[in-house]
């Protein structure tokens, strides 16, 4: 695959003042500086102050069954502030033991003005400043008081690492970037849900298309002085048919550019949709399957989600440092976890994947750090895990991954992440070993997970460690060549390390997998990308399904 690296200007050998550039960063790096200064008048000085903020321009076209159901076009600038106290070995960041409640990871929305008006800019930063410096202080003296009763930490790096601090200055968007194109967009988003109007058993539909063009600013009282933009555009389909029996099946089809104008044409999207109407259809008559536990196949679009859920999640570095966490490969470093000819890794620096533009793309981290791409599994041997600020035993250093969304403290959180095979197997041969696998364990048929639309893991000590992957197209494959047939109502679990000892083989185009990923640090934009799977042993299990009754009404437009 050819991979589109980010290109950028860093000025490290030459003193960055934001004076003459932007109104916004000459503020925020004024009153950071005036507000670490006059703190360290107190007893319990601050050793780091950060800024971020998001100025975000934000477009949105809403449209259900061909009417539009909702537009909206504005500006906000949203502020989190990042108040340490203590020292870079130990500080109000630090995990607080046999106390879960009080977790580090707070959400505190702080929306400033838009303008640049400086008094009123200025006085949001202090006043806010203050506040998180108040809460910094009395969650520090919280951790003194922790770390003097509990046990001697198993993790004992620092709270904090120390980093090359780097200035960066992208120059500000063009006007038509954020002036999204209305009277373009909204005849298509009505058509894309119109179409679900054809077929009477579909009982809701959505159709929009979201664009943001994020301009990020952050400085540090380090140093750190940074402008760099950010842009997202995302179609997404989505629709549901509920059977006989109760279950409601969902399908939706998402299209992803970092522009309008570089999206799929209308044409295609439409195609997209007819081929999602067929499949509800189908689904609505498809038999429900009883739970499994034997070989299945993966396609390239489940198996992103798939690596996302059961194992990006758990190589987030600051997951191996904390007590709660089940910190599945901690002390895997250096072992095999995959077969031989698998890669894993993860790369924020690549804009495109094949000619895909890519969600989980970032030149800075939130916490000021370049992004970087980093090997975590070679050969099938685990290499390392992602890395924020928060250093762990034997990685003391951050590679670029510490993630939030606007408001919530940092954390390291996946970006893109890449699993490809150096065997090149093809489609055809990784159903041959499915057919293979099912004969020699004398199975009639096996299963091939064609989507999904998400799903969830528990990563924590007080839970089993176990991943819900939500399918929503799969098919039987019979052992004696009869057709694929389309199934429902099952949902792939399983716990990670034994699932991860059951994978064999990867071969195939890869697709793209496009999400938001919610976790500690909040929503953040990721991408999973893999090659068709071939597991030895999966385990369904029944879905959750509705006891309400279809609707006794025909749909208004059904005759």
């Amino acid at each position: 695959m050819k991979h589109l690296s980010i290109t950028c200007l860093i000025l490290l050998s030459v003193f960055f003042t934001a004076k003459g550039q932007e109104p916004l960063l000459e503020y925020m790096q004024e009153e950071v500086n005036r507000n670490f200064t006059e703190l360290q008048k107190q007893n319990d000085k601050p050793y780091y102050i950060s800024y971020r903020v998001n100025d975000t321009y934000s477009a949105s076209i809403s449209s259900s069954f061909g009417a539009i159901t909702g537009e909206n076009a504005k500006n906000t600038r949203q502020l989190t502030i990042d108040v340490r106290v203590g020292d870079y070995g130990l500080d109000n960041s630090h995990e607080l033991r046999d106390n879960r409640g009080s977790s580090y990871f707070q959400s505190n929305k702080i929306f400033i003005p838009t303008e640049n008006n400086e008094k009123a800019i200025k006085q949001a930063l202090w006043f806010n400043t203050d506040e998180e410096y108040k809460t910094a202080v009395d969650r520090y003296n919280k951790v003194k008081a922790n770390v003097a009763v509990k046990v001697e930490n198993e993790d004992k790096s620092d709270d904090f690492s120390l980093e090359e601090v780097e200035q960066y200055y992208d120059k500000p968007f063009d006007d038509e970037i954020t002036d999204f194109d209305f009277k373009k967009w909204t005849p298509i988003i009505k058509e894309l849900s119109k179409q679900f109007l054809k077929e009477p058993a579909i009982v809701y539909c959505r159709s929009n298309i979201n664009f943001k063009a994020i301009r990020k600013y952050f400085v540090s009282t380090e140093g750190a002085v940074l402008a760099h933009n950010v842009t997202f555009c995302r179609v997404y389909v989505s629709a549901r048919v509920k059977a006989e029996d109760g279950m409601v099946m969902p399908l939706y089809r998402s299209f992803f550019a970092y522009l309008p104008e570089d999206l799929p044409s209308k044409e295609e999207m439409l195609k997209e949709v007819d081929e999602m109407i067929q499949i509800l259809t189908n689904l609505k008559n498809a038999p429900i399957v009883e739970p499994y536990q034997g070989p299945a196949i993966l396609s390239s679009k489940a198996s992103g989600v798939f690596f996302h859920e059961i194992f990006g999640h758990r190589v987030e570095g600051q997951r191996m440092k904390s007590e709660y966490s089940g910190q599945t490969f901690k002390k895997k470093i250096g072992e095999k976890v995959l077969p031989d000819e698998f890669v894993v890794y993860f790369d924020p620096t690549i804009l495109k994947y094949g000619d895909k533009d890519l969600y989980g793309s970032y030149k800075f981290d939130d916490q000021g750090i370049r992004g970087k791409k980093v090997s975590i599994v070679d050969n099938g041997i685990l290499k390392g895990f992602l890395m924020s600020r928060c250093p762990i035993k034997g990685a003391l250093k951050s590679n670029g991954h510490g993630r939030a969304e606007s408001g919530k403290a940092v954390t390291s959180r996946q970006s893109n992440l890449i699993v490809e095979s150096t065997k090149d197997y093809s489609e055809e041969d990784i159903k041959n070993m499915l057919i293979e696998k099912l004969k020699n364990e004398n199975l009639e048929f096996g299963f091939y997970f064609s989507e999904v639309t998400g799903g969830f893991t528990t990563t924590g000590r007080f839970m089993p460690n176990s991943f819900n992957v939500t399918p929503t197209v799969v098919y039987k494959v019979f052992v004696d060549g009869s057709p694929d047939e389309l199934v429902r109502g099952v949902d792939l679990v399983g716990t990670p390390l034994a699932m991860f000892s059951e994978i064999s083989a990867a071969g195939g185009n890869s697709d793209i997998f496009t999400g938001t990923c919610g976790a500690e640090s909040g929503g953040i934009p990721v991408t999973g990308i893999s090659p068709t799977l071939f597991v030895k042993k999966i385990e369904m299990q029944k879905k959750y399904k509705s006891q309400t009754k279809p609707a006794i009404l025909k749909r208004p437009d059904v005759k």
